[in-house]
């Protein structure tokens, strides 16, 4: 069953939904109904070529890392002992966003429009959500991620590499500093074989529920 909102910041049952997640259409990308959609699993996503509304997800099947259980290759430690690339958080959110924006801006079914953007650097300004940035030794930004982030977990909305591994040294450090932090959950969203490599698996909707409720 699929819902259609109106402008109340609240969302139905996600349990009713299609299979592959879809459960509503509708609504606005407005900090409250991002904070109230990511609070319950539950995020924007679609083609802005092709939809004039939002579509929102909420799979109940969840394809999650444990920050403690991440999976660092020996090619990835090797590369991280290198020392080539330093690493950062929320120093370039807008550099972030705006190159993971265009490596897939003219990909058919391309999502992060300039209405995602400006709604995701709003939470940034918020303090809700934040990037990693990968910087080479001439300080270019080279790789890196945004997501969402509050309470115990990080959302993960999308990354980019402009060099080999630049993003999975994002997600690494990501890991290693929610780990000293105590943060419990990284949501991937969507499985991918890159996550699945660096320790990715798939919990229940009650079981994530839980996470993101604990403290």
């Amino acid at each position: 069953m699929i819902f259609q909102l109106d402008d109340s910041i609240s969302f139905p049952d996600p349990r009713l939904g299609e299979e592959d997640g879809l459960f509503a259409v509708g609504g606005d990308l407005s900090p409250d109904r991002l904070l109230l959609a990511y609070s319950n699993g539950i995020f924007p996503w679609y083609s802005f070529r092709d939809w004039q509304t939002i579509l929102w997800y909420c799979p109940m099947r969840r394809f999650v890392i444990f920050p403690d259980k991440i999976h660092i290759s020996h090619s990835m430690r090797t590369l991280m002992n290198k020392g080539e690339y330093s690493l950062s958080i929320g120093r370039d959110f807008s550099g972030v966003i705006h190159n993971c924006s265009a490596l897939r801006y003219d990909e058919e079914g391309a999502w992060l429009g300039e209405d995602m953007i400006k709604a995701y650097t709003e939470l940034h300004r918020q303090g809700l959500a934040t990037s990693v940035e990968v910087w080479d030794r001439d300080g270019k930004l080279v790789g890196g991620l945004y997501g969402v982030s509050f309470g115990p977990a990080f959302f993960g909305e999308s990354m980019f590499s402009l060099v080999s591994s630049a993003s999975k040294l994002a997600l690494i450090f990501l890991a290693q500093v929610m780990e000293a932090n105590g943060g419990k959950l990284i949501d991937c969203q969507f499985e991918t074989p890159h996550l699945k490599s660096m320790g990715g698996e798939y919990i229940s909707y009650e079981k994530y529920m839980e996470i993101l409720k604990s403290r």
